[in-house]
C-alpha cells in the first residue's frame, strides 16, 4: 500500500509513546454531580496529553469518535508544540503560530495529527468509528495518513456537508460551501450502522388489505434495462395464471422479456399468498398478468445519503451559541448540533461512548445530552480542549445544556398558508385583502380594504389582543406564508445529566517518583500500571475487595501496594510478605470459586519482597517491584 511521506515523519511515528502518563485530576466545583471518571468528562489540557490518560480507563471503549482538527487553512493561527526530541521540530517551534506563508505547514499537520490518531485508534473499540470534518486544504493528505494508520481496508466513506447556505464572498467566482466528513472503521467488518429513518417512503404504499396493512403490488415482469430472457435465462420460466393457462414473460413488442424475481423467491410468493393475478388490457386483448405484493415495513427506512445538504449550517450553529449565551459570536466555527445527531443516528447505540478531543464549542456533548433526553440514553461524552475557554466556553455550554439557560430570540408562528395557483393568482386583491384583514385582527394596520365577509372570517380565527411584534407576508416556492413574529424572552429547559472537569496533573515522572518528591495517587499509579502490565483496561473493583487490590485482568488478578507516602513506601509495611502472600492467595481461591472456575493467577507490585521466588510460586504470586516496574513498562 503507498504511503505518505512528510518531514518529520520519522520523528512523530512513535512519538505516542514517549508522551508522558499524566493523571486526570476532577475539579469538583466546576463539573455537575459526583466526580465519575468513567462518567461524563471534560478534559481541560492538551489533547495528545490528554489521550495517553484516557488509555487506563478507556483503551478499547469507544465506540464513536468525533473530531473537528484544526483544518490548516492558514489563517488559524494553530501552533506545533509538541515536544518532539528532534533538532527539525524544535526549530519549527521558532516559527509558531502555523500560518499561510509557512511552506512547511502541511508536514507540520501532519505531524501534530499522526501521534494523536495513533491514540485515538488505540482508544477505539472494535466496533467502533472515527469521524474527522475537513475541508480542501488536509482532505486528501489526511485520506493518505489514515488508510496508514487505520487501513484502507476500513475506509467507509467521504460525507460531504453544506456548511454555508449563503455565498462568503460576492466578490469572487467561486466559493465552497461544504465540509468534508471522513468515516474510517476500526474494523469495517465489525461497525454496524442503521439506515434512515425515511416516513415518505409509506407514501408508496396507497392501498390497505382487510387487516389494515398498507401495501403495493409490483409487476412481476421486469421493464428496461437487462429486461431481456438473454440477460438472465434463469428468470425465465412459466407460470399457471387462475385459468390454468401458461404464462412467460413477454414484452409488448413479443420479444421474449423476464421476470423481476427467480423461481425460489416467486414460489415462495406463491406459498405466502402474495403473488397476485390481474386482468389487463395488452395489444387488443384482456390478459392475466402476474403482481407481487408488497407490505409497507413497520419503520420505514433507506440507506444514509453521502451527501447532507438537510442538516443546519454554521450559521444556524452560531445563532445557536448566542442564543446560548446571550452574546455575538463567541466561536469562529462551531458544528451544528444536528450534525453531530446525524451521526449518532447511523452508529444508533443508546449506550454509546463519544469522545472528541478537539471540543471547541462543546457540540458534541450538546448532541449526546440532547439523544440521551429524546430516546432516553446512556451515551456518555469525554471532551478534550487545550485553549483558555475549555471552561468558560467548552464546558459552560454543558452547563448551560444541562441546567437550562435564559434565552431570548424570536418565535415564529404561521397564521395563513395557502398554495397559490394560476386561478388564486388571479384574485390578487383578495388575497392582498386577506393578508391586511389578518394585521388589523393582530391590531397592527392594514392598508387594503378588505371585503366585509373576509374581515369577519379573519376576526373569528384571530385573537383580538395584540400577540405580534409584526406581521410577514411572503411567497416561497409558491406558497403564501403569513407569520406572525414576536420577540421573546424565557429560559430554554435543561436536557439533564451530569459530567466531571478535570485538568491534567503531572507527569508520573520515575526520578520524583524514586525521590520520593512527586508521589502520584493510588488510583491514577494503579490505573496506568494496570494498563501497561496487561494491556487492559481497569476494570471497576468488586464489592468489598480487600485493600491494595487493584483489578481482574485476563488471566491474572493485579495488585498494587503502595500510599503517597515516602515513609510509608521505605517501611517493612510496603513489602510483599509471606502473611499478605497468604491473604493475596486465600482471597483469590475464594474469589474464584464462586465464579466456578480456576483459581487465577496474581500480580503484585510492591517497593520490597521478603519471599523467595518459590515460595512466590507456591502462593501463585508474580511479583513486580516498585518503581522499577515503571522503568520497565512505561
Amino acid at each position: 500500500m503507498p504511503e505518505i511521506v512528510f518531514k518529520g515523519k520519522e520523528y512523530v511515528y512513535n512519538h505516542h509513546l514517549t508522551v508522558p502518563y499524566r493523571p486526570l485530576e476532577p475539579q469538583a466545583t466546576k463539573g455537575i454531580g459526583a466526580a465519575d471518571l468513567n462518567g461524563n468528562l471534560v478534559i481541560h489540557g492538551d489533547n495528545l496529553h490528554a489521550l495517553k490518560s484516557l488509555l487506563p480507563r478507556h483503551a478499547g471503549q469507544v465506540d464513536l469518535i468525533f473530531i473537528d482538527p484544526p483544518y490548516n487553512t492558514g489563517n488559524e493561527g494553530w501552533c506545533y508544540s509538541d515536544g518532539v526530541n528532534s533538532p527539525i521540530m524544535k526549530e519549527w517551534l521558532s516559527t509558531n503560530p502555523v500560518d499561510g506563508e509557512d511552506m512547511l505547514r502541511h508536514d507540520k499537520w501532519l505531524c501534530m495529527m499522526w501521534p494523536r490518531l495513533v491514540l485515538l485508534r488505540e482508544l477505539l473499540s472494535e466496533t467502533g468509528s472515527i469521524w474527522i470534518t475537513l475541508d480542501d486544504n488536509e482532505v486528501h493528505r489526511a485520506r493518505m495518513m489514515l488508510d496508514e494508520i487505520f487501513g484502507d481496508e476500513n475506509f467507509v466513506n467521504c460525507f460531504v456537508w453544506r456548511k454555508v447556505d449563503s455565498p462568503n464572498d460576492n466578490k469572487v467566482a467561486v466559493t465552497p460551501d461544504h465540509d468534508f466528513l471522513l468515516c474510517y472503521a476500526r474494523d469495517r467488518s465489525q461497525v454496524v450502522f442503521s439506515p434512515m429513518v425515511a416516513p415518505g417512503i409509506l407514501d408508496a404504499y396507497s392501498a390497505r388489505d382487510d387487516r389494515g396493512r398498507l401495501y403495493r403490488d409490483r409487476l412481476l415482469k421486469k421493464n428496461g434495462k437487462n429486461s431481456l430472457r438473454k440477460d438472465r435465462p434463469t428468470m425465465y420460466f412459466r407460470l399457471v395464471d387462475p385459468d390454468g393457462g401458461d404464462v412467460f414473460p413477454t414484452h409488448d413488442n413479443g420479444e421474449e422479456a423476464r421476470w423481476a424475481a427467480g423461481e425460489k423467491a416467486v414460489f415462495a410468493h406463491i406459498a405466502a399468498g402474495t403473488l397476485i393475478w390481474k386482468r389487463r388490457e395488452r395489444q387488443g386483448r384482456t390478459v392475466w398478468e402476474p403482481y407481487t405484493r408488497e407490505f409497507a415495513p413497520d419503520v420505514p427506512t433507506r440507506p444514509y445519503p453521502t451527501i447532507w445538504a438537510d442538516v443546519p449550517t454554521m450559521r444556524q450553529a452560531k445563532a445557536m451559541l448566542r442564543d446560548m449565551f446571550a452574546t455575538g459570536d463567541v466561536f469562529d466555527t462551531p458544528k451544528p448540533v444536528e450534525l453531530i445527531e446525524r451521526i449518532l443516528e447511523l452508529v444508533d447505540q443508546k449506550n454509546t461512548l463519544v469522545l472528541d478531543s478537539f471540543a471547541g464549542s462543546g457540540t458534541t456533548a450538546h448532541a449526546v445530552l440532547k439523544a440521551n433526553a429524546k430516546d432516553g440514553g446512556a451515551r456518555r461524552f469525554i471532551l478534550v480542549e487545550g485553549e483558555d475557554y475549555a471552561d468558560t466556553l467548552t464546558a459552560e455550554r454543558v452547563r448551560r445544556a444541562i441546567n437550562g439557560y435564559a434565552w431570548e430570540g424570536t418565535q415564529r408562528e404561521t397564521l395563513l398558508e395557502e398554495k397559490i395557483t394560476l386561478t388564486q393568482f388571479k384574485k390578487a386583491a383578495e388575497w392582498l385583502a386577506r393578508v391586511d384583514a389578518i394585521k388589523r385582527v393582530e391590531g397592527l394596520g392594514g392598508e387594503a380594504e378588505g371585503t366585509a365577509d373576509l374581515v369577519e372570517q379573519a376576526a373569528r380565527k384571530m385573537r383580538k389582543r395584540k400577540r405580534f411584534d409584526k406581521i410577514e407576508a411572503r411567497i416561497d416556492d409558491g406558497v403564501l406564508r403569513v407569520e406572525g413574529v414576536r420577540r421573546i424572552s424565557e429560559r430554554a429547559p435543561g436536557l439533564g445529566g451530569s459530567f466531571t472537569y478535570c485538568t491534567l496533573g503531572e507527569a508520573v515522572d520515575l526520578d520524583k517518583l524514586l525521590s520520593g518528591e512527586k508521589l502520584p495517587a493510588f488510583d491514577a499509579l494503579g490505573a496506568w500500571l494496570f494498563y501497561t502490565a496487561t494491556g487492559g483496561v481497569l476494570p471497576p473493583p468488586p464489592k468489598k475487595a480487600p485493600m491494595w487490590y487493584l483489578g481482574e485482568a485476563k488471566d491474572s488478578h493485579v495488585w498494587l501496594v503502595y500510599k503517597p507516602e515516602l515513609h510509608f513506601l521505605k517501611s517493612p509495611e510496603a513489602a510483599l510478605t509471606l502473611s499478605l502472600a497468604r491473604q493475596v492467595q486465600d482471597w483469590g481461591k475464594s474469589h474464584d470459586a464462586k465464579r466456578k472456575r480456576t483459581p487465577l493467577r496474581h500480580l503484585v507490585f510492591a517497593p520490597a519482597k521478603y519471599l523467595s521466588n518459590r515460595q512466590l510460586q507456591e502462593h501463585g504470586v508474580d511479583y513486580a517491584p516498585l518503581p522499577f516496574a515503571l522503568y520497565r513498562e512505561a
